[in-house]
């Protein structure tokens, strides 16, 4: 069960923007991308939904559903797996809101054996960060999965081994956590997981939810896998109980994307539940990779965003939200052997997302810097644009060792500057990343404040 993205920055968009629905040509390279997708990498089906400006302006399914479906449906559950994972999470925070428990209440109130229970909190549960071994790191069905199982069945063979690390010290994804904090939601709550879910979050938002142990057999979306380059090939499902309350939920890409909506409008649950969900956790060393309750955040080309991805058996999907932008993207796939559910999020991303706003002065920057680059390969380095420490760095010897290296690899594919630009020792410090068909290239580089600004450093380097 997986999980993406990357960082950067925030924006604020007009609001006239934000309202805009798709356009035709918009739908029409949607339309494209998703059918390139699917035909490159044999992914049968898709179902998409987009939100802008807070509502849904597209939901669209594509390609083959299963053996039985002639016609793919736009309304067919598929299912999500591990984007399940941020419903168990507000299950637990509406409980906290009702004062019937504690993220930091210890999982030992509530389910016995579990090892160092006492010392295990439920935040560290839906943050990955319990130390709990995960019952489920294989990205195909594993023996045991041919037989149906209970959360307690589950928990007995992998919560009762000894912890992968003392709670809090070390992040590691870990389903076995997540059933533990269903099995918490069903004691308290007094019904089933799914139950709760229904009555607290579906109803109110019009969300048709099941068990994707359910969601099996002519009537819906069939999972397909595939070995090596070999045929496409429909899945056998697990049996029932393997995903219960880390990767319980079907539904539709539209239905998925009304959560979305309520994420954006801050609906349904609470504003501060909303916040707390998406705030990373930080270890016992103060660090952290982003991931809160339930959901992976950060920020990517300018775009704070949440997301998180699914993984079930035949099953890969994807749910991203940009707050800022007021925009939300699913990509739901019945194959579990491709990357097209990525592919598709990543060309639905740049068609309904603005570009960032350029930095004038970064882009200026970047063009002198490819200017010195191209100068070194061919060993006619203007001097006039160093300082007198790098006029003193590049001696002769250097410029004869920077021409020798750089020319044989040719002109760069790509010259691109990564990273944020600061200001260190009265100096502007900019990296870039010169990439070739088989060789990276990493520039460090201090110049002067201004437009043209000379440069003290300009060094070239290996990176992977």
């Amino acid at each position: 069960m997986l999980i993406r993205f990357v960082a950067a920055a925030l924006l604020v968009l007009p609001t006239p923007l934000l309202a805009q629905a798709l356009t035709p040509a918009e739908t029409a390279r949607i339309d494209a991308i998703v059918a390139k997708s699917l035909a490159d990498t044999g992914v049968p089906s898709a179902s998409i939904a987009v939100v802008r400006g807070d509502r849904i302006v597209l939901a669209k399914a594509y390609g083959k559903q299963s053996e039985t479906r002639a016609v793919a449906d736009a309304k067919a559950p598929y299912q999500i797996a591990s984007i399940s994972k941020q419903f168990t999470a507000a299950a637990i925070l509406l409980l906290q809101d009702e004062r019937k428990l504690s993220l930091d209440d210890t999982v030992s109130q509530y389910v016995p054996g579990i090892t160092d229970g006492d010392k295990i909190t439920i935040r560290q549960l839906l943050s990955h960060t319990s130390g709990l071994q995960d019952y489920w790191p294989q990205d195909y069905s594993f023996k045991a999965m041919a037989t149906p199982v209970t959360p307690q069945q589950i928990v007995d063979r992998w919560a009762k081994k000894p912890l992968d690390f003392a709670p809090g010290t070390q992040w590691q994804y870990s389903n076995t956590g997540y059933v533990v904090a269903g099995l918490i939601v069903e004691k308290v709550a007094g019904m089933p997981l799914l139950a709760f879910l229904q009555q607290r979050i579906f109803t109110p938002l019009d969300i048709k939810a099941i068990d994707q142990d359910l969601a099996i057999g002519p009537n819906y979306p069939s999972g397909y896998k595939r070995f090596a380059l070999g045929p496409v090939r429909v899945e056998t499902p697990a049996a029932h109980g393997w995903l219960f309350a880390a990767g319980e939920l079907s539904m539709s890409a539209a239905d998925l994307a009304k959560w979305d909506v309520a994420r954006l409008t801050r609906s349904v649950l609470p504003a501060a539940d909303w916040r707390l969900q998406e705030t990373p956790v930080k270890l016992a060393d103060g660090s952290t990779n982003g991931y809160g309750l339930g959901v992976s955040t950060g920020a990517s080309g300018g775009h704070r965003y949440i997301e998180h991805s699914g993984e079930a058996v035949g099953f890969l999907s994807e749910n991203v939200v940009f707050p800022d932008d007021h925009v939300a993207i699913v990509v739901l796939t019945n194959s579990w052997f491709s990357d097209a559910f990525q592919r598709i999020t990543k060309g639905i991303t740049a068609i309904v997302l603005p570009a960032a706003p350029t930095d004038t002065a970064d882009t200026a920057a970047l063009a002198r810097a490819r200017t010195v680059f191209a100068q070194l390969r061919r060993g006619t380095l203007d001097r006039t644009q160093l300082t007198e420490d790098a006029r003193f760095y590049f001696t002769p010897t250097a410029l004869t060792d920077y021409r020798a290296s750089l020319a044989k690899l040719g002109v760069p594919t790509s010259f691109e500057q990564v990273g944020k630009t600061r200001l260190r020792g009265g100096f502007v410090n900019r990296t870039y990343r010169a990439t070739y068909p088989s060789q990276t290239l990493a520039i460090s580089t201090y110049a002067l404040p201004g437009a043209d600004g000379a440069f003290e450093q300009y060094l070239v380097a290996p990176a992977q």
